[in-house]
């Protein structure tokens, strides 16, 4: 790995920075004069991102589903930074598993709390100690980003796998930001709406084809086809990474944002339509209507 002496004013971890959120956030975390610990899952993005952003961008090589990989990462950084501390991590690793949760097999709901819950303790955990524990000269904590999602607090059908998580994100990031008042870290969670990123081209060519005989069938192609739609009207990814920016900068950030288009929707459905009301509106779209 990649190691350079750096102050630790400018200086945060960001996860899984390959595409997407994440490689909008280290845009625009470099282009705020940040240096950037960023981690890829392969050596080719590794050199690609390197290129691109030069000595601003440190590459850091690890899943974050693999404990011992990670540590690996935290010696990188803490070799780096020597004495100094990081400003900031920003969790932003995750996939979504789709599937109606009926048929779905649990290893792949595992799989999913895995990689969008259970990493973000095993990495907090890990880099917490090379954390700012003092402000900074603005007065402002070091911070602990954890990047969430609408579907936490709005759960489509076929997505149950990926609101669980989300969900999670929610509730153990409420519970970390009340636990670390002690050392004098903030955690603040990103709740995007909808991001042009590659998750919504995923499930434009998810292979259905084991499903076919499964009552859900026509359903998850309604899903599949609503998904390719609201991809194509989302927002930039950079939009995630200014929001980003703006929270490591602030002084008193909110505990929670919600950015992205789309958002307005899930507002009014959460807040201005019943639960059931929301049910049917969705079951009627998606032909989830039958049934007693």
């Amino acid at each position: 790995m990649k190691v350079l002496t750096l102050g630790a004013a400018l200086a945060v971890v960001v996860t899984e920075v390959s595409t997407g959120i994440g490689y909008g956030t280290l845009h625009e975390l470099i282009g705020a004069g940040y240096r950037v610990f960023g981690s890829v899952r392969k050596r080719e993005d590794a050199d690609r991102l390197s290129k691109e952003f030069g000595d601003a961008y440190v590459p850091l090589i690890f899943d974050v589903t693999d404990a011992a990989a990670v540590a690996r990462g935290v010696q990188a950084v803490r070799q780096a930074l020597g004495s100094d501390r990081l400003s900031g991590l920003v969790n932003n690793a995750g996939i979504a598993v789709l599937g109606p949760l009926l048929e779905m097999a649990v290893a792949e709901f595992r799989r999913q709390i895995e990689v969008n819950l259970v990493s973000i303790l095993t990495v907090t955990q890990a880099f917490f100690p090379l954390l700012r524990q003092a402000p900074d000269d603005g007065g402002r904590p070091a911070r602990i980003v954890n990047i969430s999602s609408v579907g936490g607090q709005f759960a489509l059908p076929f997505l149950g796998p990926y609101a669980a998580s989300k969900h999670g994100v929610e509730g153990l990031s409420d519970s970390l930001r009340r636990e670390c008042m002690l050392h004098g870290v903030d955690v603040v969670v990103i709740d995007p709406a909808t991001i042009a990123t590659p998750m919504w081209k995923k499930g434009k060519d998810l292979d259905l084809s084991e499903y076919s005989k499964s009552p859900y069938h026509a359903s998850m192609i309604r899903m599949k086809d609503t998904m390719a739609a609201y991809g194509r009207r989302g927002s930039p990814p950079e939009l995630i990474g200014r929001r980003v920016v703006r929270i490591l900068g602030a002084r008193r950030p909110k505990a929670r944002y919600t950015s992205g288009n789309g958002k307005a929707l899930i507002w009014l459905a959460r807040h201005l339509l019943s639960t059931r009301m929301v049910d049917r509106i969705i079951a009627k779209s998606l032909g989830l209507t039958g049934g007693a």
